[in-house]
């Protein structure tokens, strides 16, 4: 999970087991250290730095989203970085790490996202009775649990309108940003919820996905519940979780493991794919 963007390759290696958890404090200063040596102002870009800076992660990983869509998430970054001074909501500051760290490492997971839907309704075509076929299909229904600032949930509500997608997060200045993303990008597709996973009170969920909200037995075991009938759960992690795998339930199926290239960031990405065993 400035006046020009920065060059790729000011990166910052990372091979922790997982992205970034958004909401976390900054290192504080020592109430020593000079006044002269303190931390520079954030990079902060512009809504037309923010869309010529993703053109080339776009192109790499195989996507074209629409104009529109586009402007949407240049707005949501820029949304993003101007909320953060107050709520929060991630610990990177700079423009050119949030870029890499948070909406390409997003981004990188709607090709897979998209085939994983794409063989859920296929499946759902061949299990429909005949008669039963209205010709349309319901729209799918996404969870992000823990979303923080809307990642990855805002990024595929964004891309993907035919998702509906709720983030949930148990902060509520969290939530209510979410909440304002939907309305000020005018996401119908998108809903922001303030609550505990396991006490929400929706309907289920075909896909359940999180971005470094917990370890992956944790991540089953609080949403068991809100996952629909053939759905799946699509956890975003850095290096590939052996030991959390090994502490899976039993009545877990664990069928695809796929590694991510994050373009310009210098750390392992996978992304875990389970279902309960039928």
């Amino acid at each position: 999970m400035p006046s020009a963007p920065r060059h790729p390759s000011a990166r910052r290696p990372s091979n922790s087991s997982a992205p970034g958890k958004p909401g976390a404090a900054p290192a504080r200063r020592p109430a020593n250290q000079p006044a002269a040596t303190r931390q520079a102002p954030p990079v902060v870009w512009s809504q037309e730095q923010w869309l010529q800076a993703m053109q080339t992660p776009l192109a790499a990983l195989g996507l074209q989203p629409t104009p529109e869509q586009q402007d949407k998430l240049a707005r949501y970054m820029g949304m993003l970085s101007h909320w953060n001074a107050t709520y929060n909501l991630t610990a990177l500051r700079d423009a050119p790490d949030m870029l890499t760290h948070h909406l390409v490492d997003c981004l990188a997971v709607l090709v897979p996202l998209q085939k994983g839907i794409h063989a859920f309704r296929s499946r759902e075509a061949e299990n429909a009775a005949p008669a039963a076929s209205t010709g349309t299909a319901a729209q799918l229904r996404l969870l992000d649990v823990g979303s923080g600032g809307g990642l990855p949930g805002v990024v595929i509500a964004i891309t993907m309108p035919n998702v509906h997608v709720t983030c949930v997060d148990t902060v509520g200045k969290k939530a209510a940003f979410i909440r304002q993303v939907a309305a000020e990008l005018k996401l119908r597709n998108l809903h922001g919820e303030h609550a505990r996973v396991e006490a929400l009170k929706l309907p289920a969920f075909d896909v359940v996905t999180s971005r470094a909200f917990a370890s992956l037995p944790d991540f089953i075991q609080l949403t068991r519940e809100r996952l629909a009938a053939g759905g799946h759960w699509m956890a975003m992690k850095g290096k590939h979780p052996e030991d959390e795998l090994r502490g899976l339930p039993q009545d877990i199926d664990v069928f695809h493991v796929e590694q991510l290239a994050v373009p310009d960031l210098d750390a392992e990405r996978c992304l875990i794919w389970m279902k309960p065993r039928a």
